[in-house]
């Protein structure tokens, strides 16, 4: 039988104010697992069991796991985890030995309260992979083969290797991140022996939640400014800027494309909103569908019929799988997959693995990337991709 589900005596109740801070406060790396949404927050803590790698459809594994686990007494099994970009690479999907809930840390009035402060802010090593230039010199390789026809769009990424001498301190950025964008989708979960995925995520994926689902493509971003005025023109620069609005009919086309054979009836917006974030403007379409057969749909089975979009590798997609293997020196790993929570009904959100970090002993991996078109300015790209990476910069202290 699985455990009981076990809350400390001195939590909140679950519908009262502090209850989503405090399961925020209750992390602890290595086997818990932490997923924030809009709708609530989720803290599994153990192992009751993990989803296989093999060559079979994730989402029939995930399926079968959850059968399982409700077979053998669990009322209510959840998956939660990454997967990662590559479709050949390692997963971390498991069902927590015990689950508490609460509702969403953005109606928490807590959340506004100061988190903990930057531990050695001032100590760490910070080495870039590739260094701007190089990154630059990608770009502007990738603009020449996409001026000669050869493909559409491919998003090019780097990363920063930070180092610490000290114990990397995975609560209190996990904190930071949440009270610094508590609109998002903040996560810390296990991603392989001895490594953590953690960060903060604008971009949802996919949510099912019966026979209605929810897609969120983001696509097109310029940095905020802390100066409120330019703030303003730069957001009204951007939902006006013909470069940036192809880019996200690109990305929209294709999830309205991925989707629409589940649906009944697909909503799709005919112009963009916009989304912020503490350090990025984005473009935004929110899509909405009924699904045709809700039981051979799971929330699982419609991200991976999206995943990836053009968002996070480009178009087509098998070529800009190969020009960023190419142009890449880095394995991405979870970054750019996709990761959440699915229940044994087939409900469950997905996000874009974006805005985050990887993890492991006194190393931190961060990881940004650009939306790459053939208007764009490797200057700017690059700038973009150091914008992204305040994120997660400004929860630990430091500073390219």
């Amino acid at each position: 039988m699985p455990a009981p589900l076990s809350v400390p005596t001195d939590s909140p109740p679950v519908d009262s104010p502090g209850a989503a801070t405090a399961l925020l406060e209750a992390y602890r790396p290595g086997s818990d697992r932490f997923l924030a949404t809009p709708r609530h927050t989720l803290l599994g803590s153990g192992t009751a069991a993990e989803v296989p790698h093999d060559s079979r459809p994730v989402a029939l594994r995930v399926r079968e796991v959850l059968n399982a686990r409700r077979r053998a007494g669990d009322p209510a099994p959840l998956v939660i985890g990454a997967l990662p970009f590559a479709p050949d690479g390692a997963l971390a999907l498991a069902v927590p030995r015990s689950v508490r809930r609460a509702p969403a840390l953005r109606e928490d009035p807590l959340i506004a309260l100061r988190g903990p402060d930057v531990e050695h802010a001032a100590d760490w090593r910070i080495r870039e992979v590739p260094a701007a230039d190089r990154y630059g010199e990608a770009v502007a390789a990738v603009v020449r083969r996409m001026r000669a026809g050869e493909f559409d769009k491919v998003v090019l990424a780097r990363t920063l290797e930070l180092t610490s001498p000290h114990a990397l301190d995975l609560s209190g950025m996990l904190s930071r991140l949440a009270r610094r964008d508590p609109q998002g989708y903040t996560f810390a979960v296990p991603s392989g022996p001895g490594r953590t995925l953690i960060g903060a995520s604008p971009e949802l994926l996919v949510a099912r939640r019966g026979a209605r689902l929810v897609a969120n493509p983001l696509a097109g971003s310029t940095p905020r400014s802390d100066d409120l005025a330019q703030d303003v023109r730069l957001a009204a620069a951007l939902l006006e800027s013909p470069k940036d609005l192809h880019e996200h009919a690109v990305v929209v086309d294709a999830v309205r494309e991925a989707l629409a054979p589940f649906c009944t009836g697909l909503d799709v917006p005919e112009r963009p909103t916009l989304v912020r974030t503490a350090t990025m403007w984005h473009l935004s379409t929110t899509l909405t569908g009924d699904l045709t057969d809700p039981e051979s749909a799971s929330a699982l089975d419609l991200a991976s019929a999206l995943h990836p979009t053009p968002a996070v590798c480009g178009t087509p997609t098998d070529v800009a799988r190969a020009v960023i293997a190419e142009s890449e020196p880095f394995d991405r790993g979870v970054y750019t997959g996709m990761l959440g929570w699915q229940d044994a009904d087939g409900d469950g959100e997905w996000v874009v693995t974006i805005r985050c970090a990887e993890a492991e002993g006194g190393t931190l991996r961060l990881y940004a990337g650009a939306g790459v078109m053939a208007e764009s300015s490797p200057d700017a790209e690059t700038a973009e991709t150091g914008a992204k990476f305040r994120t997660f910069l400004d929860a630990v202290g430091a500073a390219l």
